[in-house]
């Protein structure tokens, strides 16, 4: 019961930090068009799915997977992702954005932890997710992971296409010099 209340602990303190974060952004120069905003979806799910298996342990619990051990292992995943989430976002300041868009006076962010990887806050939440799936055990959770997986690839996608066409030079140099979720490992996207 003490992991999974640590688990939540986490899930909260990110959340608590992103809900006053965001509240000093700049205002969009280019908003992302509403469609494009369907990758939240599998997001969504993945939390929801997320959330259950936590509330709910017994539902799809994988046979064996509720050692301690296990359990501490996720926990410190939560808690590192927790922390690289931050710092991330932090590193963005007034330039971060829920929604894949431009903002006013927009600049490339390559410092910090933009030069471990690209997307560091989606490396951050995968990270989060995966600890909370092994210290839930449950198959729910491990769905979870696969359902903000596909969200973030998607997003992914959208942002390097963005990023491309406002920066060319500058964003191809890094693209091929930082790889997009983990580090010094070719990843889906190069």
């Amino acid at each position: 019961m003490l992991y999974r209340i640590l688990v939540f602990v986490c899930w909260f303190g990110l959340s608590f930090y992103w809900k006053v974060s965001a509240r000093k952004t700049k205002a969009a120069a280019q908003a992302q068009a509403m469609k494009s905003r369907l990758a939240r979806f599998p997001v969504w799910l993945g939390f929801l799915l997320l959330t259950v298996a936590g509330v709910y342990p017994s539902w799809g619990a994988v046979q064996g997977a509720n050692s301690a051990g296990a359990a501490w292992l996720g926990v410190i995943l939560c808690a590192i992702g927790t922390i690289f989430a931050i710092w991330s976002r932090r590193t963005l300041g007034d330039g971060w954005s829920q929604d894949v868009e431009l903002k006013q006076g927009h600049r490339l962010v390559i410092q910090g932890p933009y030069n471990v990887v690209r997307h560091p806050i989606y490396a951050a939440h995968l990270l989060i997710v995966l600890g909370s799936a092994i210290t839930f055990g449950s198959w729910l959770g491990y769905a979870a992971v696969a359902s903000f997986f596909v969200g973030f690839r998607v997003k992914i996608i959208q942002e390097e296409e963005l990023l491309l066409r406002s920066f060319p030079n500058e964003y191809s140099e890094y693209r091929a010099r930082v790889k997009a979720l983990i580090p010094w490992v070719l990843c889906f996207l190069m």
